[in-house]
């Protein structure tokens, strides 16, 4: 085993380097996994830009990682050198009453790999064994590394409840917006409206099954939604979360109907209309992450074709030009991009 790695270290957008340090060693219960593929999160970007309000510079990402089990510490011998695996990077307490209730996404002492400890993108990392899933069969590393990325989609679809024959819209057309529309699709909305600013966003959201693609920034937006739709949405997914898209959300929706905010909102204050938050009987739900389940319905959707990898992953890069890869990420024409690693 090599005695040094190469990590990528985050400073700002303007600084991503490569450090070397030293190969980790599996602890108890630990797996070394060598990184395959990892991609690059819209979380990552806003980190390195100084705006995500949990991630603190400089940090060392990675948390969306295909890998190969290098060595299995002790209590960890269920995995084999070898073994291809996706990492699920909450990493939560087990105590608290969310994790004894099942739901340690939301756990009082939640961490997330590669966002509040050291990520995956890097040679080789450490985790812990309970936290990964194994690949399966007939998938490939580029496929498994958008697990992680549909998985939180699949959690925000299962928190809007029971979506056959409802209407939707998507607001956002990036990685979680696109694949909040396969998800929705796949959980059986009849027709789903998507809005972005850039008109190569939105015919990407029609090829992948958006019934109508919208600008954002319609003075009518409501209007031509309502009309494509048959009327007000049953659901809105906001996958921007700032002012305007919330006030949009509240404006699509339908009496009694429900808003899920996917995306990371900016720290601080948001105006929201609570009249007609009230008056409409409007319910806004926040969705964090995943469970394992979540994983599962993911790795599901992924294996069926349900989702098409081609329309989703627009850029990949070697680790050596991760630096690239976070400027390809904040360009809004690429959709997900990933980088690759071929070991030190």
């Amino acid at each position: 085993m090599t005695e040094q790695i190469r990590r990528v270290l985050v400073r700002s957008l303007d600084d991503i380097t490569l450090e070397e340090v030293p190969a980790p060693v599996p602890g108890d219960d630990e797996l070394l996994l060598r990184t395959t593929v990892v991609g690059v999160c819209g979380s990552d970007t806003h980190a390195a830009a100084g705006h995500h309000p949990f991630i603190d510079l400089p940090y060392r990402p990675g948390h969306e990682a295909v890998g190969v089990v290098a060595a299995a510490g002790k209590g960890a011998e269920d995995f084999a050198p070898g073994d291809r695996v996706i990492i699920e990077p909450n990493l939560y307490c087990g105590r608290c009453p969310q994790c004894r209730s099942g739901r340690y996404n939301i756990c009082q002492e939640l961490k997330v790999f590669g966002c509040q400890t050291p990520g995956a993108m890097a040679d080789l990392f450490t985790i812990p064994a309970d936290r990964v899933h194994r690949v399966p069969d007939g998938m490939t590393d580029i496929e498994a590394a958008l697990v992680e990325p549909l998985a939180t989609p699949v959690h925000a679809v299962a928190k809007a409840g029971d979506l056959t024959g409802r209407t939707v819209v998507v607001l956002g057309a990036g990685p979680i917006g696109l694949l909040v529309l396969a998800a929705a699709r796949h959980a059986g909305a009849a027709r789903i409206a998507v809005t972005d600013l850039l008109p190569g966003k939105r015919d990407r959201a029609q090829r992948l099954g958006a019934d109508t693609a919208l600008p954002a920034d319609a003075t009518d937006l409501a209007d031509q939604a309502h009309a494509a739709l048959g009327g007000p949405a049953d659901v809105v997914f906001d996958c921007v979360a700032r002012e305007q898209s919330i006030a949009q959300a509240t404006d699509l929706v339908t009496k009694g109907g429900t808003i899920i905010v996917v995306g990371v909102g900016a720290a601080g204050t948001t105006p929201v209309r609570l009249d007609l938050i009230q008056d409409r009987e409007i319910r806004i739900e926040g969705t964090l992450m995943y469970t394992g389940d979540d994983y599962r319905t993911a790795m599901s959707l992924i294996s069926s074709g349900a989702i098409d990898t081609a329309e989703i992953v627009t850029a990949t890069y070697p680790l050596e030009d991760a630096a690239k890869a976070f400027a390809a990420s904040v360009d809004p024409e690429q959709v997900k991009v990933l980088v690759t690693v071929d070991g030190p």
